[in-house]
């Protein structure tokens, strides 16, 4: 019996883990892979910010980065992952295993805190807080060790319970992530995008679940699947002095909007009205509620202004 952190880090990102061997596109559908109109959100974000390089945190397939550097030469786009280059990225995008250790630019991460391995743990049915146990071949779980030190300081300012069989998923991991990457940018902004939940509406018996070919699967570590569980945002947010919006509402101000076009531009501009009908499709997609919509943004902006709030002063 192991830790689930343990067992889950290594399913992911050991020797034959998910994420060294497959590309997350051809699993799930994220906001990069289900439009066009995401990439061009972000480009949108950089211009306003006044920011001219993009780093495209936990890369996967570069489908983000491609879609970038697809709109114009005036970015300089750099994709970061574990994983090696993919095959046919555009000469444009660079690549890279890790985030220089200081930058000035735009760092975007999306869907990568949920894939952050943390501890998982369990009210037992004398009130206790015990750390969740695995046996990795069978799935088989048990309840460990009390939760202490500072995984339990967090567990009781982010996610108190005492309900017998309840879970808590333990984000200080994530927290120190996200921390570490705002910590590098000198000048620009900082960006996790991932879906999760915020006080008084955490999951009472966790989130952890698996994904493999487009659907849901039961939760093994095998390496053969995504394990994932929802991100606490505010947590990550208060780690880092950012500021949490609604996807929908910050792609909202970056222009994107599903108000179908027109119909009179049919008759006047018929391609036209197609191309518009196209985006307006892809923009409700990405800001629908109960979906893409709904995912969380965590924004901290270091010497620059964002269309949400001015930065806080350099590092």
């Amino acid at each position: 019996m192991r830790p689930i952190r343990d067992a889950w880090e290594r399913a992911l990102y050991g020797p034959r883990g998910f994420y060294t061997r497959q590309g997350p596109g051809a699993h799930f559908r994220t906001s990069p892979t289900a439009s066009p109109v995401f990439a061009q959100a972000i480009a949108g974000l950089a211009a306003a910010c006044r920011i001219d390089t993009v780093y495209d945190m936990a890369a996967g397939g570069g489908e983000l980065a491609a879609g970038l550097a697809a709109i114009g030469p005036d970015l300089t786009v750099t994709g970061v992952d574990l994983r090696p280059r993919p095959v046919g990225l555009p000469d444009a995008v660079n690549w890279r295993p890790a985030l220089p250790d200081r930058l000035t630019g735009l760092v975007v991460a999306n869907e990568w805190l949920d894939n952050v391995p943390c501890p998982v743990a369990e009210v037992d049915d004398e009130g206790r807080l015990r750390e969740v146990l695995v046996e990795s071949a069978t799935g088989r779980e048990t309840l460990g060790d009390d939760v202490a030190g500072p995984d339990l300081d967090w567990a009781r300012r982010w996610w108190p319970t005492s309900e017998p069989r309840t879970r808590v998923e333990i984000g200080r991991a994530r927290d120190a992530c996200w921390r570490d990457v705002v910590g590098r940018v000198d000048r620009g902004v900082a960006v996790a995008i991932d879906y999760g939940h915020v006080e008084g509406a955490r999951p009472p018996y966790g989130s952890l679940r698996s994904y493999r070919g487009g659907r849901a699967v039961d939760v093994a570590y095998d390496g053969g699947r995504d394990i994932t569980a929802d991100v606490a945002l505010d947590a990550v947010a208060d780690a880092v002095d950012g500021r949490l919006l609604r996807q929908a509402d910050a792609l909202r101000s970056l222009g994107v909007s599903g108000a179908r076009p027109d119909l009179e531009r049919a008759r006047s501009d018929p391609a036209g009205y197609v191309r518009a009908l196209s985006r307006a499709g892809a923009a409700a997609e990405l800001t629908a509620s109960a979906g893409l919509g709904d995912f969380g943004w965590v924004v901290t902006a270091i010497g620059v202004s964002t269309p949400w709030a001015e930065g806080r002063p350099e590092a």
